[in-house]
Formats: structure tokens, C-alpha cells, sequence
């Protein structure tokens, strides 16, 4: 019988598949299910400064606009603080109570004192580890992408000097030297990386003329991008990874941990088939696993990665060029 077990970032999951960070863990009662249904762990919706921030502005403005309204009073709500993360803390509380299984916080925030601060918040409240979602999006023309890189690798130092629990990073796929970034997130610290964040991507209605906010799902093509980099990376560094994007199914579970991925996180598929579905995945996994005499994660995880494999252009360019040459075969064949 295969065993699913594994080690991540020093804490021991019963399988590899986790429910990644979305608006899903606001409902207890899907945790629950999905927990049931054999989910390993939990990623917490990420805790957003900016967010925090605007509602402070939008409660200040509310608030305000009742001030010296009486000639006897100076404010009308001198008692009313802002809840800041208050709430997201008290929320994320819930679900670490309701769950038997690990459950991650994920942050993403603006300043140094900020990381730290609400790092520290996170961990008290009784997350197994923690989640720097790296969402950067450029504000200006001057700042290099070197100096991002430097500024988040800065973050991530201050937050492991400041908590005991693990800390990983969720990267985007839009670095210059996605590999070089890799390593230098690892030899920075990082417990583990995740590939890859999906970022939030406006769009335009044309028939109202206005932006709109679609609702941003993956496909079950996008992991193909994490498989490339999963595979570049397995053996080369010494952070755990964790695969995103595109895992809709059993297989696709299979095909990251070929590559050399530790564990996996899925959001979409559950979107689309419900949190029954993951028992409907580990059973693919256990399957296949058995079919192939495969008794553990650790007897095939990496058999396919780019240090394993005597192909070495499968996961580069020259792979690319062949299936051009090929064209009329792909087409026609």
C-alpha cells in the first residue's frame, strides 16, 4: 500500500496536497469537508497591508465626516479604533481551532516594520508557518528589478529573525532570472519556495467601457510553467518546493513531484469540483503510485528533474526547436 507522507519545511503532512490561499477558507464548513476528504494542510488567505490600510482611510473618512456635529462634542467616536488585523487574526484563530491538520498564514506587506510586525501577529495566532506572498507590482519607472529582488530578500530576513516558525515564499514567474532569484531566496533563508504566485490581472469591458475585475482562476495548462522550474531546480537548492497553478487533477499532483516538487497547493480544481475532489485526487495518486511499485513519495520524486534525467535540453530551448521542426507532424501526424 503507497504511502503519501511528507516532509515539508520540517513538518510532516499526511499527503502532499494542500489547499492553497483563497476566499474558500472564509467557509468552515468547506474546510471541514475538504479536511475530511483528506486535504494535508491549509493556507490561510493572504493578510494584505494595503488592504488594512484602505480600510483604515475609508473608516477615518466615515467617521469624520460626523465630527463636531455637536458644539458639545469634539468627536462622536472618540472609542472607535480601527480593527487593522484584528479580524483577519481572529478569523484565521477559527480555523486553526476547527482543523485537526496544519493550517499556514500568508502575508503580504508594503514595509519592513510592517512584515515584522504582523509576522510576529501570525505566529502568536497559531499558524504552522508562514507565507510571504510576494505580489510586487511596479509603481515606477526608476526602480530596477534588481533592487526588488534585494528589497524582498531584505523582508525575508527580518521576518526569520523575527519568528521561530518556518517561512516560505510564493514567487512570480516574472523575473528576469527566475533560477538566479530561486537561489538567492534560499541562500537568504527560505524554508521553501512556492512556484508560482497567480497574480491578479485587470481586464476591460469594452461594452461599458470601464476595468473590470474577472474572476481569476487557473487552467489545468498553466502548471506546466512550475514544472519547467520545479524540475530546473530539484537537487540545486536546499528549500523545499511547492508547486501552484494549473493542479486540477491526480496526475498533475504526480507529474510536480516527478519533477521534484515536495508538496503541491491547489485552489481552482475546488472551485470547479468541489472539496470531495480531493479525495478523488489522492486516489488517483495512490493508484498510480501502486500500479508503478512505488511504495513512497521519496522512490520517484525528482526521477524526472533536470539532474536526474540524461536529457539535458528537455527542460530548455532545444526542446522547443525540435517540436518547430516538427510542426507538420504535430499538425498532420
Amino acid at each position: 500500500m503507497a504511502t503519501l507522507t511528507t516532509e515539508l519545511m520540517g513538518i510532516t503532512l499526511k499527503n502532499p496536497l494542500i489547499l492553497g490561499a483563497s476566499n474558500m477558507v472564509n467557509n468552515l464548513n468547506k474546510l471541514k469537508e475538504a479536511e475530511k476528504a483528506g486535504i494535508a494542510a491549509v493556507v490561510y488567505r493572504s493578510l494584505f497591508e494595503e488592504q488594512i490600510q484602505l480600510e483604515d482611510y475609508e473608516l477615518s473618512s466615515q467617521l469624520e465626516a460626523y465630527d463636531e456635529r455637536n458644539a458639545e462634542m469634539i468627536n462622536l467616536f472618540p472609542k472607535i479604533e480601527h480593527g487593522g488585523p484584528k479580524e483577519h487574526l481572529f478569523n484565521l484563530k477559527k480555523v486553526i481551532e476547527a482543523l485537526n491538520i496544519p493550517v499556514f498564514a500568508s502575508l503580504n506587506a508594503i514595509y519592513k516594520e510592517s512584515w515584522i510586525e504582523y509576522a510576529t501577529l501570525l505566529e502568536e495566532a497559531g499558524a504552522a508557518g508562514l507565507e510571504l506572498n510576494f505580489f510586487a507590482v511596479p509603481r515606477d519607472f526608476e526602480k530596477s528589478g534588481h533592487e526588488v529582488i534585494l528589497q524582498q530578500i531584505e523582508f525575508l530576513k527580518a521576518v526569520k529573525s523575527a519568528v521561530k516558525i518556518p517561512v516560505c515564499v510564493k514567487l512570480s514567474p516574472f523575473y528576469t532570472n527566475v533560477l538566479k532569484t530561486i537561489r538567492d531566496f534560499d541562500q537568504a533563508g527560505a524554508d521553501a519556495i512556492v512556484l508560482f504566485n497567480r497574480l491578479f490581472e485587470p481586464d476591460i469591458d469594452v461594452e461599458v467601457v470601464k476595468h473590470v475585475s474577472p474572476w481569476n482562476l487557473s487552467t489545468p495548462s498553466d502548471h506546466r510553467l512550475s514544472i519547467r522550474y520545479i524540475g530546473l531546480t530539484h537537487g540545486q537548492i536546499n528549500a523545499d518546493v511547492i508547486a501552484n497553478n494549473g493542479i486540477y487533477e491526480g496526475i498533475d499532483v504526480i507529474k510536480m513531484l516527478l519533477a521534484g516538487a515536495t508538496a503541491v497547493q491547489a485552489v481552482s480544481t475546488f472551485y470547479h469540483n468541489g472539496t470531495d475532489h480531493v479525495k478523488t485526487m489522492l486516489e488517483e495518486i495512490e493508484e498510480w503510485m501502486d500500479r508503478k511499485g512505488y511504495d513512497s513519495l521519496d522512490a520517484f520524486r525528482g526521477k524526472l528533474s533536470s539532474k536526474s534525467v540524461n536529457d539535458p535540453f528537455v527542460y530548455k530551448r532545444a526542446q522547443y526547436i525540435d517540436m518547430l521542426l516538427k510542426s507538420d507532424e504535430y499538425f498532420h501526424g
